[in-house]
């Protein structure tokens, strides 16, 4: 028998694909560069000065973790342009896909499990935390849209939930 007509996966609606390439994006795209602009005035006024009150040691942490905050920022701005540009027809997905292999969104460590990092400025934890929240949430749109890594990971693992499932009726057909 032959079908004629899309099959299920022609049809199936990726919300988080709809949410990039749509104007909904807009918001995101907003929040993520506010953030951008955020950190680099905290950096540059409030968190100078109060980096130069802090011990020896929380003042290393202080300056390793503003390198990691911005070089996460600017990675996320990557994405975040990229899409845009997609999103306003600028770049192809093609292109968008080509390009967005230079953005790494797979999390470069942080010093929050450091003795010292209680330490540092609240405002600047604050931040961090915020960072890390935004990279999070785009690392799995860009999962979800792209498929970075998702399908090799699921064809190479066992799903244990279907072993457990096909244990469940072996179990009961007896």
């Amino acid at each position: 028998m032959q079908k004629i007509g899309p099959s299920d996966d022609d049809r199936t609606v990726r919300l988080a694909e709809h949410l990039a390439f749509s104007p909904s994006f807009q918001p995101l795209f907003n929040d993520g560069m506010a953030l951008v602009d955020e950190t680099a005035i905290y950096l540059d006024g409030p968190g100078r000065t109060e980096a130069k009150s802090l011990s020896r040691q929380a003042a290393t942490l202080y300056a390793a973790e503003s390198m990691r905050l911005t070089t996460r920022l600017m990675q996320i701005a990557s994405w975040l342009l990229l899409q845009r540009a997609a999103n306003q027809g600028d770049m192809s997905r093609e292109q968008v896909e080509t390009e967005k292999t230079k953005v790494r969104l797979d999390g470069i460590g942080t010093g929050q499990g450091s003795p010292y990092f209680d330490d540092l400025p609240e405002a600047f934890r604050a931040l961090v935390d915020k960072v890390l929240k935004l990279e999070r949430r785009i690392a799995m749109l860009d999962k979800e849209i792209y498929g970075a890594g998702a399908k090799a990971q699921q064809d190479d693992s066992p799903n244990p939930v279907a072993e457990q499932l096909s244990l469940l009726r072996t179990a009961f057909r007896s």
